[in-house]
């Protein structure tokens, strides 16, 4: 059985229970009030509290470990083998902090741009904060069904009611094609409940009903059952991620939407978890068998979203398809199924949820002085805003990898990891780092760099005191994660090294017994009796 360590042993309170469900405190005493102003320092306090709550989480954990830690589980609908069933380890700690820091920003941003409707605005900011906690934390598979649906409530009222031009038809994009990937999702999620329920049954197991992943890992089925239950699981986190061809979605949204759910959207990769919490170690022996498949699906998405940024006129446009280049890059890390790959992929999410939101964020601040971002309107910025000119280009750099940066960390591993699985992955996924270089350096020489051709844009003002607090702490962790990585890395290891050795069993590390590798230990015999 998996080893877990509980909350109360650890750290003495419910931490994961108190993280993830803050926000929602803070969205009822948001609505409580009538305010905008104190509307906004209850929401600033809330987020603020819900990161310095978060943070025990990373200095706490027990490092190189593939345990499940902080784990909080109670019945809750025991008679269909439903629990409440919290639990963090190296996959999905770096996420749950992440979010909870994006979150802080959010509202430090939000103050001086959303005028309207403000405590809907920050009510729903909450309520989706804690449906992405929930998905990280959950380890039950009917709990994180339930967050990830529930994601769409928000969502939807946010890109809806304080997005932009073309806002009505992107939020039922968004909703329609997110539904059509969870249907599919859940019916994979059945096949795998029934498939334990069998098997439990066959050979006297306890619980026979169980939807908790930890059982689920120790349910052996047959490659073709796996083969079924990979792809319902796929269209549900393909969608999500979202992955091309499935990608039609994300630039509408990211360009309609207001910054705030283009920072989530886009910063936090909730689909690409998804494949790394559930689909591979659940289903290994596909993830084996459809490594081909899913290598070239990575691979169209970096070429071909990096090739239709480079074409883009729109700065919120270009990063949409910038994204789906990234997504592509980790998805390549990820199923290489290699060591290095997947470490990279995990670590990479993370800097996305960095580079990218912070590239957001900017397209905020520039929007906010002309109201337009096309790139042609804009030119030699720099001289009058060196300090958004200085920031953003720590940025790019460290979007297009440059060493020194948390991006070049990343795609070292992915591209490792990849050349490792097949020299033919490693190659063309070079070919779109250089195709990134081209759309972002070509972005930046146009914008700020130059003579100025627009009267508009000779006065501008600067970054002021609100927007340099939140560039300031990503373009620290630029530089922390891209200088000295190994605080972050040794948080992951002991998972991808538990995750590595249940998908190549033959070559599993020696000393990896703690982790997802152990939840194996079943007959070699019950594979064919499961059939």
């Amino acid at each position: 059985m998996m080893q877990e360590i509980l909350a109360g042993q650890q750290i003495g309170w419910p931490i994961l229970t108190v993280v993830t469900f803050l926000p929602l405190v803070g969205a009822l005493l948001v609505w409580a009030v009538r305010d905008a102003a104190l509307a906004w320092r209850i929401g600033l306090a809330t987020v603020a509290a819900d990161f310095l709550a978060s943070l025990p989480l990373f200095f706490v954990f027990e490092p190189d470990s593939a345990a499940m830690q902080f784990v909080e589980r109670y019945p809750w609908i025991p008679s269909l083998g439903i629990g409440y069933h919290l639990g963090v380890d190296g996959i999905s700690l770096l996420f749950v902090v992440l979010t909870t820091m994006l979150g802080l920003l959010i509202v430090i941003y939000s103050q001086g741009v959303i005028v309207d409707r403000v405590r809907g605005y920050l009510m729903a900011l909450f309520a989706l904060q804690t449906t992405m906690l929930g998905v990280f934390v959950s380890l039950d598979l009917v709990l994180f069904f339930l967050f990830w649906e529930l994601m769409l409530i928000p969502s939807y009222f946010m890109i809806k009611l304080w997005g932009g031009e073309g806002r009505d038809n992107a939020s039922i994009k968004y909703v329609l094609y997110t539904l059509l990937g969870s249907v599919l999702m859940l019916v994979g999620i059945v096949v795998l409940y029934l498939q334990h329920y069998r098997f439990a049954s066959v050979h006297g197991l306890s619980p026979a009903l169980s939807f908790d992943l930890l059982d689920l890992l120790r349910t052996p089925m047959s490659l073709d059952v796996q083969i079924l239950i990979f792809v319902f699981l796929f269209f549900g986190f393909a969608f999500k991620t979202p992955l091309v061809p499935f990608h039609t979605w994300m630039p509408d949204a990211l360009h309609a939407g207001p910054i705030a759910m283009s920072v989530i959207l886009a910063g936090i990769k909730l689909g690409t978890f998804g494949f790394v919490r559930f689909s591979l170690p659940l289903l290994p022996d596909a993830s084996r068998a459809v490594l081909p498949v899913m290598m070239v699906i990575a691979l169209i998405g970096i070429t071909y979203g990096a090739y239709i940024a480079l074409i883009q006129t729109d700065f919120r446009r270009l990063l949409a398809y910038s994204s789906i280049s990234h997504l592509g890059y980790v998805a390549l890390g990820i199923f290489a199924l290699t060591y290095q790959g997947i470490q990279g992929g995990i670590i990479q999410m993370i800097n996305l949820g960095i580079t990218t939101a912070g590239l957001f964020f900017f397209a905020g601040f520039l929007w906010t002085r002309r109201l337009t971002l096309t790139i042609a309107e804009f030119g030699g910025l720099a001289k009058g805003m060196p300090l958004l000119a200085t920031f953003l280009l720590i940025i790019v750099l460290s979007s297009i990898g440059l060493p020194g940066t948390n991006g070049f960390i990343g795609e070292f591993l992915i591209l490792f990891g990849a050349f490792k699985a097949h020299w033919i992955y490693g190659a063309i996924g070079v070919l779109g780092v250089i195709l990134g270089a081209a759309y972002l350096l070509w972005f930046y020489e146009r914008a700020i760099f130059g003579k100025v051709t627009k009267p508009e844009n000779e006065r501008l003002p600067d970054l002021n005191a609100r927007e340099l607090a939140v560039a300031l702490p990503l373009v620290a962790l630029i530089f922390w994660i891209g200088l000295y990585p190994s605080p972050f890395l040794h948080r992951i290891n002991g998972s991808v090294e538990a995750l590595h050795a249940r998908l190549h069993p033959t070559t599993a590390t020696a000393g990896v017994g703690t982790g997802l590798a152990e939840a194996t230990a079943v007959p070699a015999s019950a594979f064919e009796e499961a059939r």
